[in-house]
């Protein structure tokens, strides 16, 4: 099965919604699949990702255009009103692993949309996997640090297939620790994504991919599922 790819933009846009455009174009040229936002997020008066329709509209138009699917992250009630009302049919969602600790009614209500479903678990402690009653939910495996280093990385799928996880969703400096889950079957990525590493807006842009980098990612991602395929 052929990985998706996800460039979380997320707030790499610094609050200036005029590289939105720009972040999407690089996304897309550089072999992401998804293009996805956070909503809900530092999203007050004032704040960095303050979006509303306006910056809604701009993501999918762009999206559209450069033939990337468009996603949010969904993180508070006001978030999935806004979505839910925007006039826009959304393919899929995205439920941070925050969201699935701090707020997990809302989880389910994004759940129960019937939509699938990405779920990262960087802050699930238990045994056992959350909201196990729905099938429209792929679990990504996460480490909820930033920048994760290799040392942080417990719990590590030695076989993804094997695993309740389908996907990883990662923080760490580089792409090695991507292309190992790929490796080891991951049919999911998420990787932060960026214009310049060395912004120091927020600290997201340090363990981001740059559009080079997201390209070899995929690019090599794309050899090694040559190779698991001829069964070596």
């Amino acid at each position: 099965m052929a990985v998706t790819f996800i460039a979380e933009i997320g707030l790499n846009h610094n609050g200036n919604f005029g590289l939105i455009p720009e972040l999407i174009r690089q996304a897309a040229e550089s072999g992401a699949d998804i293009a996805k936002f956070q909503l809900g997020w530092r999203d007050g008066v004032g704040e960095i990702n303050r979006l509303g329709e306006t910056e809604l509209d701009l993501v999918v138009k762009h999206c559209n255009y450069y033939g990337i699917e468009p996603m949010f992250s969904i993180i508070s009630e006001d978030a999935f009103s806004l979505i839910k009302s925007f006039g826009y049919e959304f393919a899929r969602y995205k439920i941070a692993s925050r969201t699935v600790v701090e707020n997990p009614k809302l989880a389910e209500e994004i759940l129960k949309e019937g939509k699938d479903t990405f779920l990262s678990l960087g802050f699930w402690t238990h045994s056992d996997m959350p909201f196990v009653e729905y099938d429209n939910l792929t679990y990504l495996f996460c480490i909820s640090k930033y920048p994760c280093l290799p040392h942080d990385i417990d719990g590590f799928p030695k076989n993804f297939s094997a695993s309740p996880y389908d996907g990883y969703s990662d923080h760490t400096l580089g792409i090695e620790a991507v292309l190992l889950a790929i490796a080891r079957g991951a049919t999911v990525i998420e990787k932060h994504f960026t214009l310049d590493k060395s912004d120091k807006t927020i600290r997201d842009h340090a363990l981001s991919a740059t559009p080079q980098e997201f390209g070899d990612m995929v690019k090599y991602a794309r050899a090694i599922e040559r190779l698991v395929s001829l069964g070596i």
